[in-house]
């Protein structure tokens, strides 16, 4: 029975504690949660609209198209033929003014330039660009991630140990307290520990306060409440060497220089004439029979059928200096690349610098703990033994809280630099 119950109290601390989100968890939660993950969607869709209606390009083009018109002017014979054939019993009237025509025209591209093909390319080039922009925006979320993680995990540090400190604070007044009693101390002993336990708590409160702000945040990010549960620290790895880095940064600026290409290959298209077959057929007054027309104003059905080529030459005035600013363009996303590339190596430099220092010092303050350690508790030993120095002993518990603390900051930093690092070379 006993057993039953320690089970079905320890089972939801258990499952509290398998809970929390791992750092990698977090970030996959953040990508998922994020608004500009619904850009890919969005992304590939577009795309498949250009595409679609570049593809459309080739189909047969049919037009309708209806006119009526009147002109001051039509063919017609010379006046002495007209009379000779009125003299001959036949009246032509000739052509009216008044034309009308409805006409339906079927068309064919044969060759268009190379037209539709660099609109393929353009919605190609566009759609890769905007899914290597949402990377990028999802690489740097996930460093805002790390950040409030590895905060948490600090300020988690912070709390502990100042938990620590308190629960030594109070041994001590009790300790004081005690003497004080026995009149071995004074009031003003007992009044500077319990003052110092009271800045102590106010610290921890604020602290707190700090990390559970940290905490709400987290959970914006991730979409899901983290619970009252510790987060789990990352597993300790060597630092990565800082190589070329992989960030998809260097995707999107490709993307870019892809994007302006395409739009090159529409500057040259623009300028290359298109060929065409065409059939029409059209119904109306006059037809194509001019003299048919001229003897009768019955509509008639008329069609032919041809070849067709159109190129505009307007295309020429502008193609140099288009071209022209567009390779302005490149060359400047390639220096944005240089830029990017050399910030990307100082910050890589600065980080395993920073690592290499953090890991001389944390070499150093296990001892430092254990010395600061080992005087207090020395004071301690005074104390019980009746010689008090209360100034004293609340700067040596000062000393190893301090102590303490800048070790256990130190270890998370130094994890924190790392994961930085790998965030900064994407390794």
């Amino acid at each position: 029975m006993r057993r039953a119950l320690l089970f079905s109290v320890l089972l939801p601390c258990v499952l509290g504690a398998q809970a929390q989100p791992t750092l990698d968890e977090c970030r996959e939660l953040a990508r998922g949660h994020y608004p500009e993950i619904r850009q890919y969607d969005l992304i590939r869709r577009t795309a498949e609209y250009d595409l679609s209606n570049a593809r459309r390009a080739w189909l047969p083009q049919l037009s309708l198209s209806a006119q009526a018109t009147w002109q001051t002017d039509v063919p017609g014979f010379p006046r002495e033929m007209t009379g000779f054939l009125a003299g001959q019993g036949l009246e032509i009237p000739g052509l009216n003014r008044d034309q009308y025509k409805a006409q339906l025209e079927l068309s064919q591209t044969i060759w268009d330039g190379g037209r539709s093909s660099a609109d393929k390319r353009m919605a190609e080039a566009e759609a890769a660009e905007a899914a290597r922009t949402a990377d990028a925006d999802l690489y740097a979320l996930e460093g805002r991630v790390d950040g409030l993680y590895f905060g948490i995990l600090l300020l988690d540090e912070r709390i502990a140990q100042t938990r620590i400190t308190i629960g030594l604070l109070r041994s001590d007044l009790d300790k004081v307290r005690s003497l004080l009693r026995n009149g071995a101390a004074a009031q003003s002993d007992a009044d500077a520990v319990e003052a110092e336990l009271l800045a102590a708590g106010q610290q921890l409160a604020q602290v707190e306060a700090s990390r559970d702000s940290y905490r709400r945040m987290l959970e914006l990010f991730i979409g899901r409440e983290l619970g009252d549960g510790a987060l789990r620290r990352p597993e300790a790895s060597d630092a990565p060497v800082a190589a070329g880095p992989e960030r998809p940064e260097l995707r999107l600026f490709d993307a870019r220089i892809d994007r302006i290409s395409a739009q090159e290959r529409l500057v040259k298209a623009a300028t290359r004439p298109r060929f065409g077959l065409f059939v029409q057929g059209y119904y109306g007054y006059p037809g194509m029979d001019y003299f048919g027309s001229m003897m009768t104003s019955d509509w008639t059905w008329n069609a032919l059928v041809g070849i067709r080529m159109s190129w505009n030459f307007g295309g020429y005035y502008t193609k140099r200096n288009s071209l022209g600013r567009l390779d302005a363009a490149k060359r400047q996303v390639e220096v944005q690349r240089d830029i990017f590339l050399f910030d990307n190596r100082l910050d890589a430099a600065e980080e395993s610098g920073e690592i290499a220092r953090l890991r001389r010092a944390l070499a150093d303050d296990d001892r430092i703990v254990r010395l600061r350690r080992a005087v207090r508790e020395a004071a301690e030993s005074e104390l019980r033994n009746g010689v008090l120095d209360t100034n004293g002993l609340l700067r040596k518990i000062a000393d190893e809280d301090a102590a303490a603390a800048a070790r256990s900051a130190r270890e998370i930093e130094l994890l924190k630099t790392i994961y930085e690092l790998k965030h900064t070379i994407n390794r």
